[in-house]
């Protein structure tokens, strides 16, 4: 430190507040360090700058299930983030309770600078010693908020408006869902977007279409099967994510049928198989960069208000149209303006 100090001409304390990322130093200034820092290869050892700050530049990522694409994808973009301003993320998947206890304990040893929980549904005494130690938290789609924790909620009301909207003007009347497991917070707030939003469209809703998933292709491979068994079965389903509806496909092709051609099929979240699989999968997008984006607006909002209640953010949504929607065969087709 002493040596890149020299050749900048600065203190040692200067180039220990730029490598620390503190904006005390002019950007000018700052420049010229890191420019000398790059040039000589120097490499800052984070393990002694947490015992000195104590600070880690890590930030927690408490996720549900690595496995799922979805989340894989979100922690690439909020690592891509998080490299910009010379942090680390620590990615934790979490499926139980006894699980996120161990991995708060992991979180505090790593002193970790904030935590991002992307699960709803978590039990709050496992993660009151990150609160009890004034370490930030951000929540996603849990749609509250408490001192030192704000929340990401994700607009999954306006995309389903989108999506029934979308079926309802291809002629589909009878519109069935396919939800995710009993329990989590999302799962309810799914299912009461789409019920809202096809009372909204003035169609009927008809609760004997509706059944649950896992939020895996299984899960949507057996739910389309018992729905397509019914003696009204629908035109069109909407499912709680991607691999739902792409589990839906399996066991429509699995029964002999075809999408869209028997039944026309609404995902949510986009995944990039979503856009390759035959046919293309019509989806509700949840921009990952974006919800990545706001996570860490409110983790810096958060740092900056420890002590007061945290703030609501909220990530909007998009109809994606593609091949797996269509007119049902019921339906009259549009006249011809020939």
């Amino acid at each position: 430190m002493r040596e890149i100090a020299r050749r900048a001409g600065v203190s040692c304390a200067t180039v220990s507040r730029v490598l620390s990322g503190s904006a005390l130093v002019r950007e000018d200034t700052a420049k010229k360090v890191r420019h000398v820092v790059s040039e000589a290869g120097f490499i800052p050892n984070p393990s002694a700058a947490m015992l000195k700050y104590g600070r880690s530049r890590t930030y927690g990522l408490v996720i549900p299930d690595l496995r799922n694409p979805f989340f894989g994808e979100f922690v690439g973009a909020f690592e891509d983030l998080l490299i910009d301003i010379d942090h680390e993320v620590l990615p934790i998947s979490v499926q139980t309770s006894d699980k996120l206890v161990k991995s708060v304990r992991r979180m505090l040893m790593r002193q970790v600078d904030g935590a991002v929980l992307v699960s709803s549904e978590f039990d709050t005494g496992a993660v009151e010693p990150l609160l009890l130690r004034q370490i930030p938290l951000v929540t996603v789609d849990r749609r509250s908020v408490q001192v030192g924790c704000s929340d990401v909620s994700i607009d999954y009301e306006r995309g389903f408006i989108e999506a029934v909207q979308h079926l309802k003007t291809l002629g589909h009347k009878r519109i069935g869902y396919i939800g995710g497991t009993k329990g989590p917070h999302t799962s309810e707030v799914r299912a009461n977007a789409f019920e809202q939003a096809v009372r909204g469209a003035g169609l009927v809703f008809y609760p004997g279409l509706t059944r649950r998933g896992n939020y895996e292709v299984t899960g949507g491979e057996a739910a389309v099967t018992s729905l397509m068994k019914t003696p009204a079965p629908p035109t069109a389903i909407i499912t709680a994510n991607d691999l739902t509806a792409l589990g839906a496909a399996l066991g429509i092709h699995r029964l002999g049928l075809g999408v869209p051609r028997d039944l026309s099929i609404v995902g949510v979240d986009d995944l990039f198989l979503s856009e390759v699989v035959q046919p293309p999968l019509t989806t509700i997008r949840i921009p990952r960069k974006r919800l990545a984006t706001a996570c860490l607006q409110a983790m810096n909002y958060t740092k900056q208000n420890l002590e007061r209640m945290g703030a609501e953010f909220s990530v909007p949504t998009q109809l994606v149209v593609r091949e797996s929607t269509a007119r049902p065969k019921s339906a009259p087709k549009k006249k011809s303006m020939n």
